[in-house]
């Protein structure tokens, strides 16, 4: 364990689990912006929110495994959505 479990449960708590995007001002992010929601996720957001909340959204995919640590949980679908996610920014250039 890397000791940070207390300021992750205080990030948590300090937020009181607010997923409003006007508090998260997403608003205001202005690099583009990929979400990929899995099942096991503690707040999977609906493409109608996230659509909404992020004016820069260039990838948005559901997937069938995986939750709050997807990355090592399916660390090959978390590779290939990282992919996927960065791929028309590549054909841009």
């Amino acid at each position: 364990m890397t000791n940070t479990s207390t300021s992750s449960a205080r990030l948590c708590w300090e937020n009181n689990n607010n997923f409003n995007a006007v508090e998260q001002k997403t608003a205001e992010i202005s690099v583009p912006v990929a979400v990929t929601v899995f099942p096991g996720e503690i707040y999977r957001a609906p493409r109608s929110w996230t659509e909404r909340s992020y004016p820069k959204l260039t990838y948005f995919h559901e997937v069938n495994k995986g939750g709050h640590f997807a990355a090592w949980e399916q660390p090959q679908l978390y590779a290939e959505e990282l992919r996927a996610a960065f791929r028309p920014l590549r054909e841009q250039l």
